[in-house]
């Protein structure tokens, strides 16, 4: 079974916990009681790119997010997409079966968007094939 991109995401956004990536660090800062300028330390960066951060004016690069979820004590599925335990949420733990769905439906809809890639590519070089003029 194919599914859309559009019901894949709105699969994926059904999951979620409804905030920002922003307001899950600072959600997860506040569960671990660390200042702003403690966190920044721990990773190595400006309390401002931690503030910027916060208020979802900049995201974390990859290497980073993966960092701050170990110091925060979260998974970064959850920062990501607020998929999985919060870090105040001790009465639910995310099972790992839900957790390996989600990740088959990333999977899945990554595969998709590769294969839209390669049909936009396929698709312009023959345009480009056919209106370049012949020497």
């Amino acid at each position: 079974m194919r599914l859309s991109t559009e019901t894949m995401i709105a699969r994926l956004r059904e999951t979620g916990d409804g905030d920002t990536l922003g307001g899950r660090i600072w959600r997860a800062r506040d569960a671990a009681n660390l200042s702003m300028t403690e966190l920044a330390d721990r990773l190595g960066v400006r309390c401002e790119t931690v503030a910027a951060w916060e208020r979802d004016r900049a995201e974390p690069r990859t290497n980073r997010l993966f960092m701050l979820a170990g110091v925060l004590g979260v998974t970064p599925a959850w920062l990501i997409a607020g998929i999985g335990r919060a870090p105040d949420d001790d009465a639910a733990i995310g099972s790992t079966e839900a957790l390996r769905d989600q990740l088959d439906l990333v999977k899945k809809l990554h595969a998709q968007a590769g294969e839209a890639i390669a049909a936009l590519e396929a698709e312009l070089d023959r345009i480009h094939r056919t209106t370049r003029p012949r020497r």
